[in-house]
């Protein structure tokens, strides 16, 4: 896979106009050199502690040994069927990796009892589970952990030799006891800016990816993403994003390149830049998405591909861009500092988390049960003045800026629920508009600081369901369907009160099956 990166139109005369002002003030050997003022006073104390991604090698070459030597020793026990319980940049970058290498392994980033129940009840005699967590108390991996422990001893099987965590030194899972093994990351590299450290690298090279071709690819590019010249490629896609008047990314992979890429870049762009009520709103999409058939004045499309065309259109706004998986995240982690320090926000912090959280947990313990202010057969509708899911819908749309967007969050099995995501497109169809497409409750740990930080453009289409076949947690006085919508309602309680003032609808599916062939038929 050939490395390049072409600019045209809009994105291009940015780059023109930015370049200079990147090289002067040495953007490039300062980001490289791990300084921390580079994005102000206010942003000091958090980048201090957040700039190890831009040297992960050292680290990575002494973790790969002990990763391939723990997959021989798990291939020797027959353990074949390798599971990832993670959130935001803990899963997204695994998940890339693997579909990378064309290497089996089952994400578990969701607190839907249905995918989680699957994952947790299928070949559990071959299964060794990864859990990752920055912080070793992320609610969504202790519950998934819990599930898996629980169903490890009930086959019989001793969970101390199927565990295998990776968090920070000194986090509450940072103990080897009750468990196979503990990789530690670095502390000084955030969760979207992992894709090296190990929580990239134990589970993928666990499944069975190169792992050490994915670190010395990376390596390649070093040091051009540490010059102070035009040759710096970070530099270009940096300025590319900070486009002024286009402050949305439309992400597209052509053909067979990078397969899940535009999820990965998703995550690290919006949690980055997302805040301050600026941003780049990045949207995951594809090359026959709607809005590249009708480009909105506010859209930078970027294509990804394994090879660049040799034409391409000039006049045209764009970013074309190819480089192989390791060099690609090298690539992106730089460039959204870049656009940081061209925004003039903080490329490291993510202020507007917390705020969901905190409303989750409140709701957990007190769940307040809602009556629906309409219901239309299958479709109960919360948060609207209409009476039917056509017209609530219609509300919601309406309520869109001329440079507004559209989220849809679906707090759905993202395998067995998989046709929700068509919704995507016949709204971006329908409303000439960006849309965004999430899985709840993963989206919450990287687009959702975006979505309460940055512009105030967006409305938001939620979309949960009833659990007619719960799971419980062991040792916590809640279920898992009692989890994903105390998030879910959490999250939107955030989003529309009176400091964020997003319009937000959410639509419960009491029947499943019914109530996505509702919402498909209703967006068409």
């Amino acid at each position: 896979m050939e490395l390049g990166l072409v600019t045209s139109g809009e994105a291009l005369a940015s780059v023109e106009a930015q370049l200079p002002k990147l090289i002067e003030a040495k953007i490039g050997s300062r980001i490289a050199a791990q300084d921390p003022t580079i994005w102000g006073p206010d942003a000091e104390a958090e980048s201090s502690i957040r700039l190890g991604w831009v040297n992960p090698f050292e680290a990575a070459g002494k973790l790969i040994p002990a990763i391939l030597a723990l997959r021989e020793e798990l291939l020797a026990e027959n353990l074949t069927r390798v599971v990832l319980c993670g959130m935001g940049g803990s899963s997204l970058a695994p998940e890339v990796i693997a579909a990378h290498d064309e290497v089996d392994l089952v994400i578990c980033d969701t607190t839907d009892p249905s995918m989680v129940k699957q994952i947790v009840e299928t070949d559990l005699e071959h299964t060794v589970v990864v859990v990752s967590s920055k912080s070793g108390s992320t609610v969504e991996t202790d519950s998934q952990r819990r599930a898996f422990t629980a169903a490890f001893q009930a086959a019989g099987i001793d969970p101390a030799t199927r565990l295998v965590l990776v968090t920070d030194p000194g986090s509450p899972m940072d103990n080897a006891e009750g468990v196979r093994a503990v990789f530690n990351a670095d502390p000084n590299v955030g969760g979207r800016y992992s894709a090296l450290t190990a929580f990239g690298l134990v589970p993928s090279g666990l499944a069975g990816a190169d792992i050490e071709a994915l670190v010395e690819e990376s390596g390649l590019i070093n040091d051009v993403l540490g010059a102070d010249d035009e040759d710096n490629l970070a530099l270009h896609l940096g300025a590319a994003m900070a486009t002024a008047g286009r402050d949305k990314l439309l992400i597209a992979c052509v053909g067979d390149a990078l397969p899940g890429f535009g999820d990965w870049a998703e995550q690290l762009i919006a949690e980055s830049t997302g805040k301050l009520g600026k941003g780049v709103l990045p949207v995951a999409a594809h090359v026959d998405a709607p809005e590249l058939k009708n480009l909105p004045a506010d859209v930078v499309p970027l294509f990804v591909y394994d090879e660049l065309p040799e034409e391409l259109d000039e006049e045209t706004t764009g970013v074309h861009f190819s480089a192989p998986l390791g060099t690609a995240f090298m690539i992106f982690e730089y460039a959204t500092a870049v656009a940081g320090y061209l925004l003039g926000i903080s490329p490291f912090d993510q202020p507007d988390v917390e705020a969901a959280k905190v409303a989750a947990r409140s709701m957990l313990d007190a769940p307040a049960v809602a009556e629906p202010d309409a219901v239309d057969g299958a479709v109960q509708l919360f948060g609207t003045t209409a009476s039917t899911l056509d017209a609530a819908l219609a509300e919601l749309t309406a309520k869109l800026p001329e440079d507004g967007y559209l989220a849809i969050q679906a707090y759905l099995n993202r395998t067995s629920d998989n046709a929700l995501q068509e919704l995507r497109d016949l709204f971006a169809a329908k409303t000439g508009r960006p849309v965004t497409f999430g899985w709840g409750p993963r989206f919450l740990h990287s687009t959702g600081q975006y979505h309460k930080g940055g512009p105030a453009q967006g409305v938001f289409l939620q979309i949960t369901a009833d659990h007619k076949d719960d799971l419980e947690i062991p040792d916590r006085p809640y279920t898992f369907g009692t989890l994903i919508t105390a998030q879910a309602i959490g999250d939107g309680a955030v989003l529309s009160d009176a400091e964020h003032n997003r319009p937000v609808l959410r639509v419960n599916l009491t029947d499943r099956a019914a109530g996505i062939a509702a919402l498909l038929e209703a967006a068409k």
